[in-house]
């Protein structure tokens, strides 16, 4: 009885740990840093336990290029249309944060090293993006997709 009871609790606590982490696959709107307005949805997958988002679609606006490239990027980038690009990869989870891959800033073609983390419930992805040490980089606010 004893064991039954142990073994209960064991999974009652295992039940209520998963319940509180939430996963950061899905679709997430991403943000202008400068003018806060919807800029991007990403969509983040996991393969074989690594972390990759591709942006599935633009905001566009008037006067703005409907189909822009990423003419900053260099490498497999260099010239590839924003639309499509794999603009994280090779993050893997850490404790409750997605660490270790890079970020790609389509606007100005840098790669900078990542982390995120999930927050507000599931609802919020808090992307940060630095260089070397994660003091000296920027942080933004990603709000998932209903």
């Amino acid at each position: 009885m004893k064991k039954i009871i142990i073994a209960a609790f064991l999974f009652l606590l295992i039940v209520g740990i998963s319940a509180e982490v939430h996963t950061p696959l899905g679709r997430w709107i991403t943000y202008d840093d400068e003018t806060g307005k919807a800029k991007s949805i990403v969509n983040i997958r996991i393969e074989e336990d690594i972390l990759f988002g591709k942006i599935d679609s633009l905001y566009i606006e008037p006067g703005d290029d409907p189909d822009p490239i990423c003419d900053e990027c260099k490498g497999k980038n260099k010239n590839k249309q924003i639309l499509g690009i794999t603009m994280l990869w090779n993050m893997k989870l850490k404790s409750d944060t997605w660490k270790g891959g890079k970020i790609l800033d389509p606007e100005n073609g840098k790669i900078y090293d990542c982390k995120i983390k999930v927050i507000d419930g599931g609802e919020k992805l808090e992307v940060r993006g630095f260089l070397g040490v994660s003091l000296l980089g920027r942080t933004q606010h990603w709000i998932r997709v209903e």
